[in-house]
């Protein structure tokens, strides 16, 4: 009996054994398992990556080869280290350092020795590379950018770190990925798809040739190129008019939403953060805590809209049917609502219908008109929410969807908002800054460009978006289906007209551009901030919008300059020089390029950190730029124009 059980176990155990290896053999025996076959080297075959274009096929973004160092620190043999760091331009301490966090990492695992040599130190370490065991040259791209625009909308690539590796089981120690701007938000598209070798190795480590023949190695998959709404001119003009300011730029093309421009100031060359530099330069930009250069200011940047919102009053009224066209409503300079005085640029007695209310932009008017909004209904608890769902209509407080890598919401209030400050009762009063652009309400330039394509379409517009062709791929849905808002088509036209007559008798009438109608608004914005816990009042914002041509809308504008003093004085400027620009190809304005080039608003930007008392809207004298720094602007934009 106890032969016979002896017998069964050894049988057992044999065909335990032989499962064991027939499952190892042939169902186990294939790619996947070989990444994790130590006796097998991984050499990853690294695609080109997409090249990026802009809008009229002028190449922004190629690549440039680019040379890594890898170790796999098992490998190593016995070497001459003064002669290898001499190759590497590195000192034994270094080495010793780098050696050890790349042991710590994986002693079997490729490691990134140093980084992204240059070609001349690529083709002298290349001859050598036979005499360091355990070494070897690891090929890569990097981004070559062709001209010093568009950091903020373009974006960097930058090496992993464990974090994504973790989520990312694609990405390996030192591979690259898009750390901002298109880079980011097309990384699959750009990236392409790594090939890859296994290389058999023997007892003794040395590679003896490629595993089954080449049966599992794959070739790389190029990345894809692209094609960016980006106009590389107007944007290159736009980041030069913008120079000494700090704000931001966005151009939309109401029939599509592709955005023209997008311009964040300060901005920096891109070019700053490739090579092996990136990581110092990346520091730097970060750590400027005051000019904040990586802070997308069209996309990040909220703001109080100010007066341009009194566009979005004036169409919920007429919806709403609070008001005609042709009421008038008389201003005393100002609005007077319990004991408090919201005052207004208007003489006293001045009785405006809404076309000379937009023109004029009266604060009695607008406050007049928002009050009816939210007392139409029973109660104001109730108007609140109509007014605020007609303003969410044209993407305003919430994010737009767009296919841009950053953004914020904004804040476009509603009962559920207030319910936190007055829980009981709810007045429209209490409220009364929303009908000038102030108070709680808040946007980001991007959703102000887009509400003025909404109103140049009469109604609709498309999700603003940076990407205009992909060869081989169709739009996202999102970006060519329109978007109604909640106003009615007729209802554009007199706030149109009241637009333009900003243009022809308002507030932006000495920014005129000929043989172009120009509908737009101005706005000025009190902008307060902490200094030592104080709240203080510094130089007003200037915001401006604006769209043309009136009857066949070309470009859509949004311009916010921080510190600009009020609407027309520098967005406005802006604003208009950007439409010309783009639909002439020249500009003749050149009293308002010429008088942008040589005012800077670095002083005001400098007033908090002063330490010295100081004046606002205007008081201080402005800055003007030294002639010299001028002159190399206005050969910037002669260059352009050539």
């Amino acid at each position: 009996m106890r032969q016979l059980l002896l017998f069964i176990s050894i049988i057992f155990v044999g065909i335990l054994f032989i499962s064991r290896l027939f499952y190892l053999q042939v169902y186990q025996d294939n790619a996947n398992n070989l990444y994790e076959d130590n006796a097998i080297r991984k050499v990853y075959d690294y695609p080109k990556r997409g090249f990026v274009y802009d809008r009229n096929g002028k190449l922004l973004v190629s690549n440039q080869p680019s040379y890594d160092v890898m170790v796999i620190p098992r490998e190593v043999k016995p070497l001459d280290t003064l002669e290898f760091c001499s190759l590497l331009k590195i000192d034994k301490e270094q080495f010793i350092k780098t050696y050890k966090k790349a042991y710590r990492y994986s002693p079997r695992l490729p490691y990134v020795f140093l980084p992204q040599l240059s070609k001349e130190d690529y083709a002298v370490l290349q001859e050598k590379m036979r005499k360091f065991e355990g070494f070897y040259i690891q090929k890569r791209s990097l981004r070559n950018y062709e001209t010093t625009i568009g950091a903020n909308v373009l974006g960097d690539i930058g090496e992993v770190n464990q974090r994504i590796m973790n989520k990312n089981p694609y990405y390996k120690m030192g591979d690259l990925i898009g750390m901002q701007g298109i880079e980011a938000s097309y990384e699959k598209t750009l990236r392409g798809v790594k090939g890859i070798k296994f290389i058999q190795k023997d007892r003794f480590n040395r590679n003896i040739g490629p595993y089954k023949d080449g049966k599992f190695d794959t070739l790389p998959e190029p990345g894809k190129d692209i094609k960016t709404t980006i106009d590389a001119t107007l944007q290159a003009y736009g980041e030069i008019l913008m120079q000494n300011k700090r704000g931001g730029i966005i151009a939309i093309e109401p029939s599509s939403g592709e955005i023209l421009s997008m311009v964040s100031a300060p901005t920096y060359n891109p070019n700053l953060l490739v090579g092996r530099d990136r990581s110092k330069n990346f520091t730097k930009l970060y750590n400027d805590s005051i000019a904040k250069p990586l802070f997308n200011r069209s996309l990040q940047g909220v703001y109080e809209p100010g007066s341009p919102f009194k566009l979005m009053n004036a169409l919920v009224a007429l919806q709403e049917g609070v008001i005609s066209t042709d009421e008038k409503v008389t201003c005393y300079a100002g609005y007077k609502y319990g004991n408090r005085f919201m005052k207004c640029h208007c003489r006293v007695g001045t009785r405006n219908d809404m076309v000379h209310g937009i023109q004029e932009s009266c604060n009695a008017y607008f406050a007049t008109v928002y009050r009816r909004i939210l007392d139409k209904p029973e109660n104001a608890s109730i108007g609140i929410n109509v007014w605020s769902n007609h303003v969410k209509s044209f993407g305003l407080g919430n994010f737009l969807n767009n296919d841009l890598y950053v953004g914020q919401k904004g804040r476009i209030p509603d009962r559920n908002y207030y319910n936190r400050i007055y829980p009981n009762t709810f007045y429209s009063t209490y409220t009364i800054s929303n009908a000038i652009g102030q108070g709680e309400v808040a946007t980001t330039p991007i959703q102000l460009a887009n509400m003025i394509a909404a109103i140049a379409n009469r109604g609709y517009y498309f999700t603003p978006h940076i990407i205009k062709e992909i060869k081989g791929e169709t739009l996202d849905p999102n970006f060519t289906t329109p978007k109604y808002t909640t106003i009615d088509k007729q209802h554009f036209e007199p706030v149109i007209e009241g637009m333009q007559h900003v243009y022809t008798h308002g507030t932006a009438k000495h920014l005129q551009i000929p043989d172009i109608d120009i509908c737009g608004k101005t706005g000025t914005v009190e902008n307060f901030v902490k200094i030592d816990s104080v709240k203080t009042q510094l130089t007003d914002h200037s915001i401006f919008v604006a769209f043309a041509p009136k009857h066949d809308p070309k470009i859509a504008i949004a311009v916010f300059v921080e510190n600009g003093y009020w609407g027309g004085r520098f967005a406005g400027r802006i604003a208009s020089l950007m439409i010309e620009k783009y639909i002439k190809g020249e500009v003749t304005r050149t009293d308002l390029e010429n008088w942008i080039l040589n005012h800077s608003l670095e002083d005001e930007y400098a007033k908090p950190y002063s330490g010295k008392p100081f004046d606002i809207n205007g008081k201080t004298k402005l800055q003007v730029i030294p002639p010299e720094e001028a002159n190399k602007l206005k050969a910037q934009i002669k260059k352009l124009d050539s």
